[in-house]
């Protein structure tokens, strides 16, 4: 690739087909997570950044060497490994006297920090401590919040938009039963922000709808919120803008009942129905000769009516009497 004005030119076909990967498109490819960790970084920090790999795979790249900076000081380390691995999403975990036991979640738009919320590990169990069969690779998982602080506090609502970003996967149209198999459950409790995972069992229940029971499989986590950098609405906004051509079209004079039938209105212009062409039969042709004298017996007709009424007018008045002086 060559680099003339700023403007970069592929030389191969290769080179050509990787920018025309990263050019924007109407519909975007699944967000990739990077996840690292910094130049301290605790068996606890390593551990969490692990399970938490093996639930977004395969939409992660993990970063096995140590990466010394600090997000909420300077990103430009982050926006430039953003770049290069094409992520829109990153987890960088860290350990220091102040905050141990780190983890920073947060999200890009063009390459730039978007959101980041640092979340620090109080209680943590890994996947490896909980001896039972785990949900294969790529599930798709169910995403449950309970707690009123997601749907009150400012930095709470941001924290469960940025976790829905990270975890939800592939966008499908529609999922069978039999894949709903795992569930990730985040609770938000007097300060604290609990992250549970199960796998769906589907049981025999006598009936069509199965019994459906929850079994943990780990990884858990107990977190406590710290720092935020969130973006301005402004920008938050311009984030989340769609282009025309995705937006549907509205239809006109077109409703629904309850029921989902569909009505549609016709607006017409007013018909003139002596213009109306109708069906041509020979039989109801009229034939020249039968014209004329068809006028003719229907004036001769209407005439003979005016005299009688003329008549029978003349008859009915009372005649003068005629006197002699």
């Amino acid at each position: 690739m060559t680099y003339t004005d700023g403007i970069v030119k592929p030389k191969t076909k290769r080179s050509k087909r990787f920018l025309q990967s990263r050019e924007p498109k109407l519909t975007e490819n699944v967000k990739n997570a990077m996840i690292m960790k910094g130049g301290n970084a605790t068996e606890t920090v390593t551990q969490a950044l692990k399970d938490i790999y093996a639930l977004k795979k395969p939409n992660a790249v993990m970063y096995k060497k140590k990466n010394i900076m600090r997000p909420f000081e300077d990103s430009t380390s982050l926006e430039f490994f953003s770049k290069k691995s094409d992520c829109s999403l990153f987890l960088f975990g860290s350990h220091n006297k102040k905050r141990p036991n780190n983890l920073v979640f947060g999200r890009l738009f063009d390459y730039h920090v978007l959101d980041m919320i640092e979340l620090g590990v109080e209680k943590f169990t890994p996947l490896k401590d909980i001896k039972v069969s785990k949900c294969p690779e790529g599930t798709k998982p169910l995403l449950v919040f309970a707690g009123e602080a997601f749907d009150i506090d400012n930095e709470h609502k941001r924290l469960k938009s940025v976790l829905i970003d990270f975890f939800r996967g592939p966008a499908v149209s529609s999922v069978r039963l039999a894949g709903l198999e795992h569930v990730l459950h985040f609770t938000a409790l007097e300060g604290k922000i609990y992250l549970r995972s199960y796998k769906v069992l589907l049981k025999k229940s006598g009936c069509r709808t199965p019994r459906i029971e929850l079994e943990e499989i780990g990884p858990s986590f107990d977190f406590v919120l710290r720092r935020t950098h969130l973006a301005s609405d402004d920008l938050y906004k311009t984030a989340h803008r769609q282009p025309k051509a995705l937006k549907p079209k509205k239809k006109k004079n077109i409703s629904h009942d309850a029921f989902g039938t569909k009505y549609g209105r016709l607006h017409m212009q007013k018909q003139d129905l002596g213009k109306l062409q109708t069906r041509k039969m020979k039989g109801l042709k009229k034939r020249k000769g039968k014209m004329a004298t068809t006028e003719e017996s229907e004036m001769e007709g209407l005439n003979k009516r005016k005299g009688e009424r003329a008549t029978t007018e003349e008859s009915k008045s009372p005649k003068k009497l005629r006197t002699d002086e």
